[in-house]
């Protein structure tokens, strides 16, 4: 038995919030949360495990996990209340239709304001011995969701927020800093802005980096249409070490589409877990989906294997038993 899998498998960050955090939010209750979800990753056989995103937990934004609010109200030049004109005016952008309200707006010049995602990794640095994943949320996607009172421009709000992001990712040595979004799959035409904020980020990661794309996870819906075909030019720009792609839940085609990904020294990452979807995969099911990933995309791109997204809105039971279905159907695949 071979004890080093040629196809890591990783989590893409989110983890259902444990029922005494929602009563309890303490240090305590946060650590203790972390140390459950950590060690439930372990159990599985996960590679490269994750904290859950818990500290972002907000009772107030439970449909996007804090993915947005978490990262935009701390900061410098973002107030939080907003005029009815404000808020009239934010609900007239387009594509903003599935949130009630903007996490704020901007007023003033970004910075980081008391943002620390350095503390926020070193919460749950030293409770695993396992390689470890933090998470980040694009400022291409922050920027959509902010309403703009400042710069009244989209890649002047964008780059500002890059800008805060890249200077707290560099104080992050985690083994994978994955940035996520979710936005840009529903107006590709923003590609090359959204890749050159990305790609200011990324340049500060420490070790291994990872954009993670996918078409929305609101509360379980899918939240932008589209598809991967228009998207290459934007994949192809990306200046990580791999991507971490929606694919289970995908129409065929868009397999197809990643085999025109091909800078080099790109891997990718692809979703054989469908988190949309109560149902378990089998591990049968599993690896039949990475062997045809394999077959389309070539052994030697295929660097992990994991969700198409986050786990948050399933149970923990499900998230729990998808999980040990991503790693026996990985090891099934290389006859482990």
């Amino acid at each position: 038995m071979n004890p080093c899998p040629a196809i890591r498998t990783t989590v893409v960050g989110s983890y259902p919030v444990p029922l005494w955090l929602t009563v309890v939010s303490n240090r305590d209750s946060l650590r203790d949360a972390m140390l459950a979800v950590l060690k439930i990753q372990e159990l599985a056989g996960i590679d490269v495990v994750a904290d859950g995103e818990l500290c972002r937990w907000d009772v107030n934004h439970a449909e996007t996990n804090g993915m947005i609010d978490y990262f935009v109200r701390p900061l410098d030049g973002v107030a939080t209340r907003l005029t009815a004109a404000q808020l009239a005016a934010w609900r007239a952008r387009a594509g903003t239709a599935f949130r009630a309200a903007p996490p704020g707006v901007v007023v003033g010049p970004i910075g980081p304001g008391t943002l620390d995602l350095a503390a926020d990794y070193a919460r749950f640095r030293d409770l695993t011995d396992r390689p470890k994943k933090f998470t980040v949320t694009s400022p291409y996607m922050l920027a959509k969701m902010l309403a703009d009172d400042h710069y009244r421009d989209l890649e002047a709000l964008v780059m500002a927020l890059a800008d805060v992001l890249r200077d707290q990712v560099a104080a992050v040595d985690a083994d994978v800093v994955q940035i996520d979004e979710a936005n840009l799959t529903g107006t590709p035409e923003d590609g090359p802005l959204a890749a050159a904020a990305i790609n200011r980020v990324l340049d500060a990661v420490q070790k291994e980096s990872a954009v993670h794309l996918c078409f929305g996870n609101y509360a379980g819906q899918t939240i932008q249409q589209g598809a991967y075909a228009p998207l290459l030019g934007f994949l192809n720009a990306l200046e990580a070490d791999h991507l971490v792609l929606e694919i289970a839940r995908r129409p065929a085609g868009d397999l197809e589409a990643l085999a025109e990904v091909t800078r080099p020294g790109l891997g990718l990452g692809i979703g054989v877990i469908d988190v949309k979807d109560t149902e378990v995969e089998s591990a049968d099911a599993v690896a039949r989906r990475i062997e045809r990933a394999v077959a389309v995309l070539g052994a030697d791109r295929l660097r992990y294997v994991h969700p198409d997204c986050g786990f948050w809105m399933l149970s923990r039971r499900v998230a729990d038993l998808k999980m040990r279905a991503l790693v026996a159907g990985r090891d099934r695949f290389e006859g482990r």
